[in-house]
This record gives C-alpha cells, structure tokens and sequence, in this order.
C-alpha cells in the first residue's frame, strides 16, 4: 500500500510541477471545457438556428441580417438606417454570419475564444498589481473560468464576452503604459495607441464604457504626476476619439443632429428613473418591462433622437419633480447592482392570452395585496425559460452560493487590500464607476458581471493571504516563511 502512494505521488510531481509552473494554461483549459461542456449539455438552449428561439438579444441578430442582406445598420425589414443601439457587436455577427452563415456554432466558438482571451488579460493584470500576482492571477482566472452565470450567458447571442474582452484588455494595457517607467517610447506608444483603440471599441459596444477612461485617468494620477498622467493618456483620448469619430458622424449625418453613438440612452434612463422603477425592483422584476412615457404614440420613429431625449426628458421631469424619493430609488438600485442573487429576481410568465400587439412589454398587475406581477408574456419567448425549475430554483441556488462566496472573500480582500492602496486601487476604482453607471441608469447582474472577474483579484487575494497566514500557524516558528511560487511584489 505504501509503495502504491509512493508511486502515486511519484507520478503526480510532474504534473504538480506543471500546474505551479503554466496556472494560467491550466486555467484557460478549465475554462474551455466547461463552456464545451454546458453547450453540448443543453444544445436546445444554446442552438438558436435550430430551435428558432434565442437566448440574449434578438437585436443584435436582426441587426446582423438585415446588415447583410441589405447593406444597412438598421432594425426595420425595409433597410432603413437607424442608430438605436451601439453598432460593434452587431457588426462582428454580420462577419460570422457572411464567412459561415446564420449558426450558432461559429458564434459560440467566437465566444469562447474572446472569454479565454479574458481570462488571460485578467491573468497579467492581478500579476502586475497584486503581491503573490501569478497566484491571484490564476485564482481568479479560476473563479472566472468557472462562473456558472457567465457560463451561461456568454454562450447565449449576447454582447457581454467581446465587451469583457474588450474592456480587460484596455485594463491590462493601461497598468503596462502606467508602470513602464520609459514612458511614451515604443512600446510605450503602442500601449497607448491600443488602449485608445480598445476604449473606442468599448465604447462602441457599451457606450457608458467611456466613463472607465475618468477611472484609468484618475488611478494613473494616483501612481504617477499630473504630468506625466497627461502625457501618457492623451494618446489614448486621441486614439479613441479616431475609432469613434466615423460612427458618430455617420448617425449624426443621418438624422441631422448631434447622435453620441447609440440612441437607447433616453430609454434606459427613463427606465431607472419612472413612477414604475422602485415598484418593479422592489418586486423582483427588471425595469425593462415598465410601460413607457405617455404621449410617447406621437413619434413616428421610436428608435429616433426625438423618442430617445422624450424618455430622457420624461426621467428628468420624474426626479425633478420628486427629489424626496432620490435617497430611496438610489438605494435600492445599488441593492439590485450588488445582489448576490440574480437580478431580476423574478421573470414575465406566459398567459393564457398573449398580447397581440406585443412589442417588449407585458401586462402588468397587481394582487389584493398590491403585489405587482407580470403575465401575459407571448407563448414561446426565451424569457419564459427562466422561470423553469431549472433557471429559478437550481442555477439561482448556485450562483447565490458562488458568487456570495466570492463577494464575502472580494470584501476580506478589499480590507486587506489597503496594503497596496496604490496599485490595488486600480480595482476598485472599475467597481465604483460601473455601480455608478448603472445605478445612475439602470441596474442588474448582466449589466455588473463584466467587471466581475476584476472584483476576483480581490477574493483571489484574499485567499492567498489567508492560506498563507494559515500556512504560518501551522509550521514551527524556527521555520521560515514561504515563499510562493511565481509571486510578484
């Protein structure tokens, strides 16, 4: 029996060795599987050119084959432009969709590729930032790879893995253009060029992304002068304003006024800030499904500027006329941004009579009690799956437990984190401008989970510290520290 273990550990020291010696191919190999493994799992979920229904946002497909078969960037069947929602993503499908047809095969090996791609930026960025980095970095790498929600979600027909990718990206060339004390030289320059290439990009997926540009500003400020902050940045502010520059003056051109790259601003505004957004929250529901403005029937084109600065308007006249519920809508926005639950809580449910004039609303009521419920959703609609005992009650149940454990250690790690104020407030920074923006607008775990793998490095900190302290405890004093492997300081 001994010679047995013997052997056995024989056997796994090289493949120990391997693992402390390449985390990261090990992590992105995890990775890979389970995502390869969810799609094969459940391919009526995932295969939307076979079942006919799509997980995560028709838009982006009706945009991609309406660009192809005619030409425009638009969402109506006659090919009339319009510039409703940020145009990148749209345009990447339209690419998969004209080199390998409408499948989802293509588009989900895209998808893979790009979270692996994550994964690796998020890697180097906790192994520049972080003592003990490569640790921290495969740790939280690991805790990504391995996030049931976002397993889910970037394997649906959704914006969320190119924007993540897009976004760690910009985030690992910044901390590389801040920390190279050469400055702007070559490579230096390349930093910045990129970063600006990748801000506009971003920006031109998730247009409130531009606000993470004040948090890269303000964190270069924070390791650096304001001179040499200004010097390195301004490239990236140019490179940025370049990649923008042609889309915005192609949808300002097109309806004769100022278009700040998508018009869905007025809409998603107005839905954070209505008479309907505490009710909807506080009953479960996202505020997508809240009825809209009255008086909104007058504007022929309703993906248009005049329909979108209406909403704004509408969201403005709320909270002018009503500063007294500002303190409570904020707080119970922010509640939603940080649920450990996923939000929504709860999900439209098909009626016995769908409505004939649907068009993203449901009917909304309320029981004797004053419950508010929602019913009527049309017969098929993807968003009645998640009301399944599958959705609702297992995967709800598993991700509470994940990402609750991971929030407890992100906080442990946050504490621990002032350590290292300067380069860890990089994180922290990211976290306190995406809570803004969307509780500014409008929140839910869709909207918060890009910047999730980030709040990681903190749960992967923590761990490392406490395993660390823990390895202390248990070795006699004589001894001296660990050392562990592949750490940064």
């Amino acid at each position: 029996m001994s010679l047995g273990i013997i052997g056995g550990m024989t056997f796994l020291h090289p493949l120990t060795r391997l693992v402390r010696a390449r985390p990261l191919l090990w992590v992105l190999l995890i990775a890979a599987v389970l995502r390869l493994g969810i799609v094969l799992a459940f391919p009526s979920v995932f295969a939307w050119d076979q079942t006919g229904t799509v997980h995560g946002s028709t838009a982006y497909d009706t945009y991609a084959t309406h660009l192809l078969a005619t030409g425009v960037y638009g969402k109506a069947e006659a090919g009339l432009a319009d510039a409703h929602l940020p145009p990148l993503y749209s345009y990447v499908l339209a690419g998969i969709y004209g080199l390998f047809g409408r499948s989802s095969t293509p588009v989900i090996a895209l998808h893979i590729l790009l979270d692996l791609l994550t994964i690796t930026c998020l890697y180097h960025i906790a192994t520049r930032l972080f003592p003990y980095g490569k640790a921290v970095g495969a740790l939280a790498g690991l805790a990504y790879a391995a996030y049931p929600y976002l397993i889910f979600q970037n394997m649906t027909l959704i914006d969320t893995p190119l924007f993540m990718a897009l976004l760690h990206g910009f985030v690992l060339l910044i901390v590389l253009l801040v920390q190279r004390t050469a400055g702007l030289d070559r490579v230096g320059w390349l930093c910045a060029l990129g970063a600006g290439v990748l801000l506009g990009l971003m920006a031109l997926t998730r247009t409130n992304s531009v606000l993470f540009a004040f948090g890269a500003a303000l964190w270069a400020w924070i390791m650096l002068d304001f001179r040499r902050t200004t010097a390195r940045l301004l490239p990236v502010a140019l490179a940025s304003a370049v990649v923008v520059a042609p889309w915005i003056i192609r949808s300002s051109s097109l309806y004769g006024t100022f278009v700040p790259i998508a018009l869905n601003g007025g809409e998603n505004f107005y839905q954070g800030n209505s008479v309907h957004t505490i009710p909807y929250f506080r009953a479960g529901y996202d505020v997508q499904w809240v009825p809209p403005p009255e008086g909104m029937d007058i504007y022929p084109d309703r993906f248009g500027p005049d329909a979108n600065n209406a909403r704004q308007r509408a969201g403005m006249d709320y909270l002018t006329s009503n500063p007294s519920v500002i303190p409570e809508l904020l707080w119970v926005k922010f509640l939603v941004h940080w649920s450990i639950d996923i939000a929504p809580l709860r999900n439209p449910v098909e009626g016995e009579q769908p409505l004939v004039n649907y068009d993203g609303t449901v009917a909304a009521s309320t029981d004797s009690t004053g419950d508010l419920s929602l019913t009527d959703l049309p017969s098929g609609d993807p968003v009645g799956a998640y009301s399944s005992s599958l959705f609702d009650q297992v995967g709800r149940t598993v991700h509470r437990f994940y990402y609750g454990g991971l929030f407890i250690l992100a906080l442990i790690g946050f504490a621990l984190s002032w350590r290292i104020v300067r380069p860890a407030s990089l994180i922290w920074l990211i976290q306190i401008i995406n809570t803004l923006s969307y509780v500014l607008f409008h929140p839910s775990t869709r909207y918060r989970v890009p910047t999730d793998p980030l709040l990681f490095t903190l749960s992967a900190y923590a761990l490392v510290l406490i395993a660390l302290w823990l390895w202390a405890r248990s070795r006699p004093r004589t001894q001296s520290s660990p050392t562990v492997h592949g750490a940064t300081s």
